[in-house]
């Protein structure tokens, strides 16, 4: 679960900044909570993880920067229905001057379960050239000291997976 670090810095671990309500128009004809909307849900969640590392709105309008999503990794784990309360947390699992990977699992609040994950990496990158650029010093002086209290978080299992069907391709026999 979560845990709040007592340090002057005052870091989640992992970061607990966002909650939603499963909304009518994120249902799809199985009656569950839609694949696509997950994304959307955990896309919004990152808006306040990036508050929270120091490259919000404010950082990127200040260094004329912002963030891509190179690429997501979704786990769908149980099942969520109309009206459920989410909640998503967001762990840092690794970051350079250019990138930020980071776990976020969305749980079911009502329920206390886990429902999905959301493996991202995100690029920096300058608004002038759309290329990925280097962060500003401060941005990466805040990483460090989250890193600190999340490297001794437990990686979930659903980090670094590959898809695949087991015995593909079938071996001539």
């Amino acid at each position: 679960m979560v845990r709040q670090d007592q340090s002057v810095n005052n870091v989640q671990s992992p970061f607990d900044g966002h909650s939603d309500v499963v909304k009518p128009e994120w249902i799809d004809f199985n009656g569950h909570f839609n694949a696509g909307f997950y994304v959307v849900c955990f896309d919004d969640a990152i808006e306040s993880w990036m508050d929270f590392i120091g490259l919000g709105r404010p950082h990127r309008n200040v260094h004329a920067v912002t963030t891509f999503s190179a690429q997501n990794h979704v786990t769908y784990l149980r099942e969520v229905q109309e009206g459920a309360n989410l909640r998503v947390t967001t762990q840092l699992l690794g970051f350079d001057w250019k990138r930020v990977h980071a776990i976020q699992v969305m749980w079911n609040a009502d329920e206390d379960f886990i429902a999905a994950t959301c493996e991202v990496m995100s690029l920096h990158v300058s608004e002038e050239t759309r290329r990925v650029s280097e962060m500003d010093g401060s941005a990466y002086l805040r990483l460090t000291k989250i890193w600190e209290t999340h490297k001794e978080l437990e990686v979930p299992v659903q980090v670094g997976q590959t898809m695949s069907v087991p015995g593909w391709p079938p071996s001539a026999s």
